[in-house]
This record gives C-alpha cells, sequence and structure tokens, in this order.
C-alpha cells in the first residue's frame, strides 16, 4: 500500500514532538509491514525509510497534495472539505481538543475512547509507541525523586499544581519540560527547594531521568485526549499520580497510579506509594505499542478502501470551554 502522511509539522523530532513522535513511529511500523510510506510536510523533514515532500505553508495546500496513493492520512484538519473537495481516499486523526472547524470529516477517528466519545464518535485508534527506541529500562535500580513531563508553560499541564503535591508529600520533583523562569508566561512561582528545572529534555537524557524516578505527578486541568507522558512515564515503571480528567481513566486504572482533583489526597498517594514497577511496564508495552496501533491504522485504511466511511454524519465539535478544570488545593 502506498500511503502519504500530511503534517503540518516536520518529522522526527528530537525532543517533546508528542504527536510527531507518534505519527513516526506508526509510519516506521506500517514500512517494517512492507508499506511505501511518503511524508509531506513544511521544508526541513527527513526521513530514512521513506520519501519526504515539502508544502508551502503560505499557499492552499490541497492543489499541493500530490496523487497515486492509495490512501492520504491527514494528522490535522485542513481548511477545505476533506469530503467534498479531496475526491480520494483519506483518513484524518484527530489529535487535540481545540479545532474549531463546527465537524469533523466523515473519516476520521480519534485517539482515546473519552476523546470520541466527546466528539460523539466510537472510531479510536490508541496511540502507541516504539519501545525498541527507549533503551533499556532498570526497573530495579534505586529511585530517589518523582518527576512532571510536559510543556510546563502550558497552564493546563498544571505545573504549580505538580510541586504543590511533592511538597505536601515531602518529596522532589523534577520538572522535565519547563524553566523556573518563563518570561512569556511572567515569573513563576515556585521558591521551593523540592522541584528541579531541567528544560525541555528529549533522548538519552529524558530516558534516563524516567529511569531514575519513583513516578509522575502530573495533575493537568484539561481533557487530556491522551497522554503520552503517561504511557512513557508507565513503561519505565512509574506509577501515575493525576487528575481523572479526559483519557487518564482509561489509561491509568488503580493498578498503575491514583487520580484525584485533590492536591492533599495525591500527596497522599505518593507518600504511600505501593506499585509493581514490572506490572507497569509490561501494562504499557503490550498495550501502547506502535505495532498494535498500526495494526489499528490498517483496519481503519481498509475499511475506507473498500468505499465505506467511518462515520455516517460528521463527528461534531464538542465545544469545549478553556477555563482550567478543577484543581483543589
Amino acid at each position: 500500500m502506498r500511503i502519504l502522511f500530511v503534517n503540518w509539522a516536520t518529522v522526527p523530532v528530537f525532543a517533546y514532538g508528542g504527536t510527531e513522535r507518534v505519527i513516526w513511529d506508526l509510519a516506521y511500523e506500517l514500512h517494517k509491514l512492507g508499506h511505501e510510506i511518503t511524508f509531506l510536510t513544511p521544508p526541513g523533514s527527513t526521513c530514512d525509510f521513506g520519501a519526504v515532500l515539502s508544502f508551502d505553508t503560505e499557499q492552499d495546500l490541497l492543489p499541493q497534495i500530490p496523487a497515486g496513493f492509495d490512501i492520504t492520512h491527514f494528522q490535522f484538519q485542513p481548511k477545505f472539505d476533506l469530503d467534498r473537495d479531496f475526491g480520494r481516499p483519506y483518513l484524518m486523526t484527530e489529535h487535540g481538543n481545540y479545532n474549531k472547524n463546527p465537524t469533523r470529516p466523515l473519516n476520521c477517528n480519534f485517539i482515546s475512547r473519552d476523546h470520541a466519545r466527546r466528539h460523539q464518535s466510537n472510531q479510536v485508534v490508541l496511540n502507541g509507541l516504539n519501545w525498541d527506541a527507549y533503551g533499556p529500562v532498570d526497573l530495579d535500580a534505586p529511585r530517589k525523586n518523582f518527576h512532571f513531563l510536559g510543556k510546563a508553560e502550558w497552564r493546563a499541564k498544571n505545573v504549580k499544581g505538580a510541586i504543590e503535591v511533592a511538597r505536601k508529600a515531602g518529596v522532589d520533583i523534577e520538572i522535565l519540560g519547563g524553566q523556573r523562569f518563563n518570561f512569556r508566561r511572567g515569573f513563576r512561582l515556585t521558591f521551593t527547594r523540592r522541584a528541579h528545572f531541567h528544560g525541555m529534555v528529549g533522548g538519552a537524557q529524558k530516558f534516563a531521568a524516567l529511569n531514575a524516578s519513583r513516578g509522575l505527578i502530573f495533575p493537568m486541568r484539561w481533557h487530556e485526549p491522551f497522554g503520552l507522558a503517561v504511557i512513557e512515564s508507565l513503561y519505565f515503571g512509574c506509577p501515575v499520580f493525576s487528575t481523572p480528567y479526559g483519557a487518564l481513566p482509561e489509561l491509568v486504572g488503580g493498578e498503575f497510579g491514583f487520580l484525584s482533583d485533590s492536591s492533599s489526597e495525591l500527596a497522599r498517594a505518593v507518600r504511600d506509594l505501593s506499585f509493581d514497577r514490572r506490572k507497569l511496564h509490561d501494562y504499557a508495552r503490550a498495550t501502547f505499542n506502535s505495532q498494535r496501533m498500526a495494526q489499528g491504522y490498517l483496519e481503519k485504511y481498509q475499511t475506507i478502501l473498500g468505499g465505506e466511511t467511518l462515520h455516517d454524519k460528521p463527528p461534531v465539535w464538542p465545544k469545549l470551554s478553556k477555563k482550567l478544570l478543577p484543581w483543589r488545593s
């Protein structure tokens, strides 16, 4: 099968790049299965297992999309109408929450059951990662501190809440993805010595930090569509202490972490930490891997190439409020 991936950002990624990491691992897995992969992105992408084409972000996208592919997989919703204007087999994956279009295309899928439900859909392919690229995991090594992983400048990620939980629990927390001083967001009030900031990290530096962590403290305050920080942490044997919003309840059950919108309750769970690291690791590796994700997408492709659409009517935008979800100090 000849598959064209259309994405608004370049690949591969070397630091955070959550969505692009998933796209890259999906394409690589499909390549290993014998499919021919081409990326269409803004200038700057490279790929050693597929072809790379570029589009001009200042021009209309539609006439820049080449024909001749069995299916075109969009990683964002373009400005033109896919069902009316494209005229070729396509799939679009919705990765986020705040797409301003009132509806989604008929051939659209979502990345968690909660994400799909909020769009009045049942079309889901869970995100997965190529765990072989993450290096060895040492589940028996002594671990000292906890960690936060994500773009700390996003208020919805609630890094201040994560630091509050660590302070109440009497533990130190490594902030992977933020600085103590953020001049775009104003001065960050993080005077506690419990918090250690490392900026945006990736690759070996991130893997080493996760290998040394006791758990993820991640009290986000929005409807998380999926949560790559969650499954990466689970893979390294780290239980997850988070809020019960978005996809978190379906990713983290009681065996793999603790969910609450209360900093005091999360701090108590952190203090009472008791989880089987091997069980966390095996769960992440078996459930959220790129092989399973690729098979899920191949099923969607075959449905579409068979002449069916994934939905009878367009999924709707849930019109979520951008107000932060509740957080109890």
